[in-house]
């Protein structure tokens, strides 16, 4: 039998000023996911993600997409610190920033079975590569 990795993404209600603030501090992929949402909604969620306030993190206008976002940083950050570095691959970087970073990083074939709760159903997407950030 092989083995097999499922994840299962949270819904609204998981929110917490903060979240996602260690993932970009240690990850260049997490940050690159949350520079693409912050580029696509025209506005710092991760400012808001990071430092609040919680009454304006709490509206479902932005806790949704602060939860999509963070669940997002997680699983790349997660990828990149499983991804073998570039001398293993004998590629260089790449350069990549931005949405395309965060697309690379995102996308499929890993894990082999998502599913969300809520609109972690979207995160789940995503991470299956079904739609785009």
């Amino acid at each position: 039998m092989s083995e097999r990795i499922a994840f299962v993404f949270p819904g609204q209600g998981s929110q917490a000023v903060g979240m996602g603030a260690d993932l970009v501090a240690q990850s260049a992929a997490a940050r690159a996911v949350f520079q693409a949402a912050d580029d696509a909604l025209g506005f710092s969620l991760s400012a808001l993600c990071f430092e609040g306030p919680e009454e304006r993190l709490k509206e479902t206008i932005n806790t949704q997409p602060a939860i999509t976002t963070t669940s997002l940083a997680a699983l790349a950050a997660l990828r990149e610190a499983l991804a073998p570095s570039p001398s293993q691959m004998g590629k260089g970087s790449g350069g990549e920033t931005g949405a395309d970073a965060a697309r690379s990083i995102l996308g499929p074939p890993w894990p082999d079975f998502v599913a969300g709760h809520s609109v972690g159903e979207y995160t789940a997407l995503i991470a299956a590569g079904a739609v785009s950030l």
